[in-house]
């Protein structure tokens, strides 16, 4: 259990669920992007609740920067769990790849459907999709990856679209990309630490100190091979957490006046590392039963 308790709920996100409502009448299928190495974590019980009636589809996204066995078993967990359209991609470039099997698993949901408008003499009719999911786990990447260009605004942190936005990714596939959504609040503390971890919450409200330490107790467990792999042999997964930062710090030469480590950039670029892929392909969860 970690000692951090990291709670972020912007003044927006009441605002965008209930958007989001609304226009659920005007979708036929609902597309829920999860965090690939946090498919737990990531998964919002609110867009459960509000999508219950619709057709959905699971989409690991980031696959690229997750353990690839790992994300295997998580998509069985979920289709075994009632998801029977579920994909991993990989929408941000130059990596992005599985972008197409989503339109497929949407066309399947919709056959029976699409099948009997035909039948009834409505030769075309678009599906309609929404795409949803925490902050900064991708949508509107995906969405600027299908269309080859910058259609939807994206950023590297969370928060950073605000608005619902159709767009018309080819004849007869529509998605609409919505802000990204937590709920009010993590019940389980080591929720917010590996949203935070991900870059699905926002830097400014925990301490990015004590969150690069929790990073570093689940990394020792998970992939201790990473430090010296990334910042040199020096950096051993056999020493104390703090003792780790300060050695990522000083094989980056980050000094402080007087010749200290300092630990607050060390902490800056191992997450900012981790976010990046560039430690590895981490899965920070497996899936439990």
């Amino acid at each position: 259990m970690t000692d951090m308790n990291i709670q972020w709920y912007p003044g927006h996100m009441p605002r965008a669920v209930r958007r989001l409502r609304e226009q659920l009448s005007l979708v036929d299928v609902v597309i829920e992007l999860l965090d690939a190495r946090i498919p737990y974590s990531s998964k919002n019980p609110a867009i459960d609740e509000l999508a219950r009636a619709k057709r959905r589809i699971v989409v690991l996204n980031k696959a690229d920067l997750a353990d690839a066995d790992v994300t295997a078993l998580w998509l069985r967990y979920y289709e075994e769990r009632g998801f029977k359209a579920a994909a991993a991609v990989s929408a941000a470039p130059p990596k992005a790849g599985g972008l197409n099997a989503i339109q497929a698993l949407a066309a399947e949901l919709m056959r029976e459907k699409l099948e009997a408008q035909r039948a009834r003499g409505r030769l075309f009719t678009p599906i309609r999709a929404m795409i949803a999911g925490v902050p900064n786990v991708g949508k509107s990447t995906l969405i600027n990856s299908y269309m080859g260009r910058a259609v939807a605004r994206t950023g590297d942190k969370p928060g950073v679209t605000r608005a619902n936005q159709w767009v018309r990714i080819r004849e007869g596939f529509e998605l609409l990309d919505t802000p990204g959504l937590l709920w009010p609040r993590f019940e389980d503390p080591s929720v917010g630490v590996r949203l935070a971890c991900t870059g699905a919450v926002s830097d400014e409200v925990f301490d990015r100190l004590t969150l690069s330490i929790e990073l570093i107790k689940m990394l020792t467990l998970i992939r201790p091979q990473c430090f010296s792999i990334r910042y040199g042999d020096a950096v051993s997964a056999d020493a104390p957490p703090a003792d780790i930062l300060s050695r990522i710090g000083e094989a980056r030469g980050f000094k402080l006046k007087g010749g200290a480590v300092d630990a607050e950039r060390a902490a800056i670029t191992l997450l900012d590392e981790f976010r990046g892929g560039k430690l590895g392909r981490i899965s920070l969860e497996t899936p439990v039963g």
